[in-house]
C-alpha cells in the first residue's frame, strides 16, 4: 500500500514539475509571433512605411536572466528615392523587399511577467535599385545586402503561453543603407 501511495505521489510531482517550471520561468521555451510596425528606410533621403512579418526563437530563463536565439522573415513596400527624375538630376530609388534576420537576445525579467531585452544579429535584406532620368526607368540592381541589427524591447506575458511585445531595432546594410523600425507583436510560447 505504501508503494502505491509513493508511486502516486511521484507521478503527481512529475506531472506538476514541468507546469511549475513554466510558471516560475514564463519566458522559457520555443516561441512564434507575428509582428507589424513602422519602417524607415534611409539611403541618402528617407521614407516611412509599414513592415510586417513572422518570427520565432527559443529562450531560456535562469532566475531573472534570459538568453535566447531568434529568427525572423519580414517584408515592406518601403522605397527611398533621391533626385528629381530629370536628365539633369536622375532619380535613384532603393525599394525594400524581404528581410531575413538571425540573432540572439539577452534580458532580465522584471516583476515576474515583463521581460526587458537587448538583441543583436545578422540581417540580409533584398533591395531593387532603379534609376529614372525622366525618359525611362532602368533597374540597376536587384541585390541582397548583408548587415547587422541591434535592438531593444519589452515583452509581457499575457497568459501562461501568450505574450505581447514592443521593440525598436536599427539595421545597417552594405552600400550605406540603414533601417529604423518600431514593431509590435503578439505570440505564443510552447
Amino acid at each position: 500500500m505504501r508503494s502505491i501511495a509513493f508511486l502516486a505521489t511521484a507521478a503527481v510531482v512529475a506531472i506538476a514539475a514541468p507546469a511549475s517550471a513554466q510558471q516560475s520561468a514564463p519566458f522559457t521555451g520555443a516561441r512564434v509571433e507575428g509582428i507589424v510596425g513602422w519602417d524607415r528606410l534611409q539611403s541618402g533621403g528617407h521614407n516611412d512605411d509599414v513592415m510586417y512579418g513572422i518570427a520565432g526563437g527559443y529562450d531560456m530563463q535562469m532566475g531573472s536572466a534570459l538568453v535566447g536565439i531568434e529568427g525572423e522573415a519580414s517584408d515592406s513596400n518601403n522605397k527611398d528615392c533621391v533626385g528629381a527624375g530629370t536628365a539633369v538630376s536622375s532619380r535613384l530609388c532603393a525599394k525594400a523587399a524581404r528581410d531575413l534576420y538571425v540573432g540572439g537576445r539577452i534580458g532580465t525579467v522584471v516583476g515576474g511577467r515583463t521581460l526587458l531585452y537587448a538583441k543583436a544579429g545578422y540581417t540580409n535584406a533584398r533591395f531593387k535599385l532603379t534609376d529614372d532620368d525622366g525618359t525611362g526607368q532602368v533597374t540597376l540592381d536587384r541585390s541582397n545586402f548583408d548587415g547587422a541589427r541591434i535592438g531593444a524591447g519589452a515583452e509581457y506575458a499575457v497568459g501562461p503561453n501568450s505574450f505581447v511585445k514592443a521593440e525598436y531595432r536599427y539595421s545597417n546594410y552594405e552600400q550605406g543603407i540603414e533601417r529604423h523600425q518600431a514593431v509590435a507583436g503578439f505570440g505564443f510560447r510552447f
